[in-house]
């Protein structure tokens, strides 16, 4: 039936137009953004998942570098126990060389003065011993927590350690047989102290390196799982994009044709 109130097909040819202009906006923004999500509309539940994914390795990435923060600091500490260790080692050995009786008063007195020295630079790097502007070493901090993951229970404490003690070594020094004996005793115990909180933090920095390797690990396969979610696939969206605009044109050309239809009404009337 020819009807001039009602031109059916054109409304067909119009919507089919429209629907093929809505593809290639669709995938024009595809490609323009490289993001197969734009906005809500488009996929709901895949946003709202990708954009967990994209919290949780954002996450992820944070807790990484707080490890790697712990274990430049557990370096730090570590490099100026390493020094208090040599400066000990060498207090004990002019110890024992100025026990020797084979030393006379001025040897035991210019090995008592590096001794006294060297107490004096133990003092020094104790208190030089910063991490951004804390004091490490002396026990003003004496335990720190590193948060290494997601989630309230993934801190990790590491014990700092409180060296002043070591600057009290042997006040007598080393200028007699009797006080280099003595002062054997204490250098021995800080050794002791200093080796102790080195292994410790030893362990600290291996478990820092896995915790960093972990959450790395875990931020890539979130970033991939979100990629697949949420970016365009550009082979896909180009194939749609021309599909599109060769329906649009379609339609178009179509419509034109759907609006001649009327003009058959007219040749009726002559």
């Amino acid at each position: 039936m020819r009807s001039i109130a009602t031109n059916t097909i054109a409304s067909r040819a119009e919507h089919a137009m429209n629907e093929a202009n809505r593809r290639v906006q669709e995938a024009t923004s595809q490609i323009a953004t490289g993001r197969r999500i734009n906005a809500a509309a488009d996929d709901s539940a895949g946003m709202s998942i990708g954009s967990r994914l994209s919290t949780q390795s954002i996450s992820m990435q944070r807790a990484m570098r707080n490890a790697n923060d712990g274990i430049s600091l557990l370096q730090t500490v570590d490099a100026a126990a390493g020094n208090l260790s040599n400066a000990l080692q060498r207090m004990r050995e002019i110890a024992i060389q100025s026990a020797n009786g084979t030393n006379g008063d001025s040897e035991r007195l210019a090995l008592n003065n590096e001794f006294l020295e060297l107490r004096d630079q133990l003092h020094a790097t104790i208190d030089n011993a910063r991490w951004n502007g804390q004091k490490m070493l002396d026990g003003t901090l004496s335990r720190i927590n590193l948060q290494i993951g997601v989630t309230s229970a993934d801190g990790q404490g590491v014990d700092m350690a409180d060296f002043k003690a070591l600057t009290a070594l042997s006040a007598a020094g080393v200028g007699t047989p009797g006080d280099a004996m003595s002062s054997l005793a204490s250098i021995d115990a800080s050794l002791a102290s200093v080796d102790a909180a080195r292994v410790g933090w030893g362990a600290a920095m291996s478990r820092l390196v896995h915790a960093g390797d972990v959450s790395s690990q875990a931020s890539l396969q979130m970033n991939t799982a979100r990629s697949k979610i949420m970016d365009a696939d550009y082979a896909q969206a180009t194939a749609d994009l021309a599909k599109a605009q060769i329906l649009h044109m379609a339609g178009k050309a179509m419509l034109s044709q759907a609006n001649q239809a009327p003009v058959t009404v007219l040749r009726l009337l002559r």
